[in-house]
């Protein structure tokens, strides 16, 4: 049984591919019974499928609410055609690029039922067929070749539950011996760069007869904990730490573990030594991450430019250009950013660090400097745009991706290091520890860096807290704002924000400029209050888009959770109609029109501008977008983040989730013009004061915090940070101490 349904077997002849979409396998076919010949509707990941296969399937019938009856495909053999007519019929269908009707029936002709052996195995002779070049016979033999390969691939991993989408992957990584290097070792699947779900590699290893005691099974479990734990923000973790998560994860006894960790060690498959007073286990590059950082910042901490003789004069003249005049802490900010390889500009909102940014960054072009702006995530970047009136580029597109056969790489670094004078970092708060790396690894001789951050907001998302660690070393010069402006203090939100930030309760019961409070002690009348909001006051009262309004939660789960509150916003913002197509991914219903969140960074995803044509790759965690579209024959949805499209096969669905909900954590280094904040958790370990001020700060225009005095007490009163196991300060002030040169010089 699969889903309740009973399962059978079809066994037949392809003859028609409705439909077949090569980027995730899944097809729509004709199939011609063996025993009857009846005509069956057959779906599922069944790759680079031809006219003349014969396939044999396990699966069950279902009824499409569109396309009618259905066999669902679970699992399946396929055999090429082996007469010269299903030969025929296989190449002329167009399953290799290139050959059509006339081309098949040539090859045909000549090469009879040995085509198929001629073009894997000697498409040298492909070149007695006239206009089929000795380059072109190659290219279509590697394309046969590489279909079969990825073809078996795609249904050997099945199997195993595994994504038939991986298989293109694995592929590029492994080539024609994929099949044979994956069953030798399954847990490199567990590993980067696909990170297969662990169990499942798991239970794939042990039934094709892995030991549990073996050592590679056991390494593996290890190096997966150090790879899971950087979700945790975890540059290292302890020895003894680890070997208990990984006997835990891996059912075995502590002793085997203990003594494998050991061994990974020896063998340099982790790295293990002594750092900030632990017996600290590092994954290989979190280890190098970590010492080149070091290395880097204290090496630019150590240099100093000459100031210009005229600065007075060119602060001046900008002061004029731009209509305002800086105070002290900004002039300062200033002369550190124009005489410091090196610099970190502080501060909480309305304190003036985007007049200081504009300040530095025409100063520096009036001095002959090129400049380059970046930020972590696509919204912050094109704040930092709007804010600063030039283009702002994320970190990743700034250092522009790349692939090679270990995954995805920078292409500038030491070797090819950007064509900047100055990189200016926004919100450097979100930024890890090896996004750092990279980029102070491209980073050219003589170039300056200005961090801008709030070291008060949320550490990244990923491992480490680098503008923490930068600022507590104390080698690097700092100018922290603290001076709220006149304009800042008339909102409420700002005003309450740095209230929060001080350790004081906010003004909940003001009520009349940008700051608002509604007591709901119980979720569910805090959740239905959050839902009325977003569909009925806020547009209609104040004038605001629905889409225009986040609603942001500490959790995910609970009455007020991001999955509950994604679930009622959905049926009361997008609820289904006829006209709207929709698709489910496990327990969530995707609609078009729906508002969508990207969770995870995929820097080959294609993109094209949505009025251009322009095109790109890389869609990133965090990225917010709507549904356009959605294609049930090409299997395919379409969302448009800001002004691009990107289109996603059914499979890919669990890169997004909705989005009129999000946590914290995912809100961060974004503003929306209205906030709908849920704050009824009270005794929950999540509630803190970084997080409450993060929060807080989102909103531009209004906030509306909907909960109880108590939550908000709890937050305001709980500064206490879930540490994070990182060596980073400590390595930067043995570096200052060595006064080690990283030939940067």
């Amino acid at each position: 049984m699969e889903n309740g349904r009973r399962i059978e077997t079809l066994s037949g002849q392809i003859v028609d591919v409705i439909h077949a979409n090569d980027a995730s396998g899944y097809s729509v076919l004709e199939i011609e019974e063996a025993e009857g010949g009846d005509r069956v509707t057959a779906v599922g990941y069944i790759p680079f499928p031809g006219i003349g296969e014969f396939l044999t399937a396990s699966g069950y019938y279902e009824v499409h609410s569109r396309y009618g009856m259905q066999f669902k495909c679970i699992e399946m053999d396929r055999e090429l055609p082996s007469s010269t007519g299903a030969m025929l019929n296989y190449l002329a269908s167009g399953v290799i690029k290139g050959i059509g009707k006339v081309t098949a029936a040539k090859i045909i002709a000549k090469f009879g039922e040995d085509t198929f052996d001629v073009i894997e195995y000697q498409p040298e002779l492909l070149t007695q067929i006239k206009g089929i070049t000795l380059s072109r016979a190659k290219e279509l033999s590697a394309e046969f070749t590489t279909k079969l390969v990825i073809k078996d691939l795609m249904s050997y991993i099945a199997k195993y539950d595994l994504t038939p989408s991986m298989a293109y992957q694995v592929y590029q990584n492994f080539g024609a011996n994929s099949i044979e290097i994956i069953t030798e070792n399954p847990y490199v699947l567990a590993l980067p760069p696909f990170f297969a779900d662990f169990p499942k590699v798991d239970n794939m290893a042990l039934s094709i007869g892995f030991e549990p005691d073996d050592d590679v099974r056991l390494e593996a479990g290890a190096v997966f904990e150090l790879h899971f734990n950087q979700n945790d923000g975890h540059v290292f973790i302890p020895f003894d730490l680890l070997c208990g998560v990984t006997a835990k994860l891996l059912r075995a006894p502590i002793d085997q573990v203990s003594r494998a960790v050991a061994a990974a060690a020896e063998k340099g498959i982790i790295v293990r030594q002594q750092a900030d007073g632990y017996d600290a286990c590092y994954l290989q590059h979190l280890y190098s991450a970590e010492v080149r950082t070091a290395e880097r910042i204290a090496f630019c901490s150590s240099l100093k430019f000459d100031m210009p003789p005229n600065i007075d004069e060119v602060i001046a003249a900008v002061e004029k250009q731009q209509g305002i005049e800086y105070d002290q802490k900004q002039i300062e900010a200033i002369k550190t950013a124009v005489s410091s390889p090196i610099m970190v500009l502080t501060g909480g909102p309305g304190t003036g660090k985007t007049t200081a940014v504009r300040g530095i960054l025409a100063v520096l072009e009036r001095i002959g400097s090129k400049i380059a702006l970046a930020a972590p995530t696509g919204r912050a970047a094109k704040r930092m745009s709007e804010l600063c009136g030039r283009e702002a580029k994320t970190i990743h597109r700034l250092l522009e991706v790349g692939f090679d056969r270990n995954g995805m790489k920078f292409l500038h670094d030491q070797s090819d290091p950007l064509d900047a004078d100055a990189v200016i970092v926004d919100e450097m708060s979100m930024v890890d520890l090896t996004l750092m790396d990279a980029l102070l690894s491209a980073m050219k001789k003589g170039s300056r860096m200005i961090l801008v951050g709030d070291p008060d907001q949320l550490p990244s998302v990923g491992p480490g807290t680098v503008l923490k660690n930068i600022l507590d070393s104390g080698v690097v010069k700092n100018v922290h704002l603290d001076k709220i402006f006149r304009q800042a203090q008339e909102s409420d939100i700002i005003v309450n924000a740095h209230a929060v930030n001080r350790g004081e309760m906010p003004t909940l019961h003001h009520n009349k400029k940008d700051f608002f409070f509604m007591n709901r002690s119980d979720e569910e009348a805090a959740a239905e209050t959050i839902v009325e909001l977003c569909a009925q006051r806020l547009p209609k009262s104040m004038d605001f888009d629905r889409y225009e309004i986040q609603v942001i939660s500490p959790s995910r789960k609970n009455g007020c959770g991001v999955e509950l509150l994604n679930r009622m916003l959905q049926a009361r913002l997008n609820p289904p109609a006829p006209d709207k197509k929709e698709r489910r991914f496990g327990e969530v219903i995707f609609r078009e029109h729906d508002k969508v969140m990207q969770i995870k960074n995929n820097y080959d995803l294609p993109w094209r501008k949505k009025d251009s044509e322009e095109v790109g790759l890389g869609v990133f965690n965090g990225d917010i977008g709507l549904i356009k579209s959605i294609d049930y024959g090409a299997q395919t949805l379409t969302v448009q983040f800001d002004d691009k499209l990107s289109t996603y096969s059914f499979d890919m669905l669990g890169e997004l989730e909705h989005a009129y909900a999000v946590t914290v954590h995912k809100a961060q280094g974004s503003e929306f013009r209205a906030v709908v904040f849920a704050a009824v958790l009270k005794n929950s370990r999540l509630l803190n004061r970084s997080l409450f001020y993060t929060a807080i700060t989102r909103a531009k225009e209004m906030l509306v915090i909907v909960g109880d005095p108590e939550s908000v007490e709890t937050m305001t009163a709980n500064r206490n940070r879930r540490k994070r196991l990182s060596a980073l300060t400590e390595r930067i002030l043995a570096e200052v101490e060595h006064g080690k040169d990283p030939k940067l010089a």
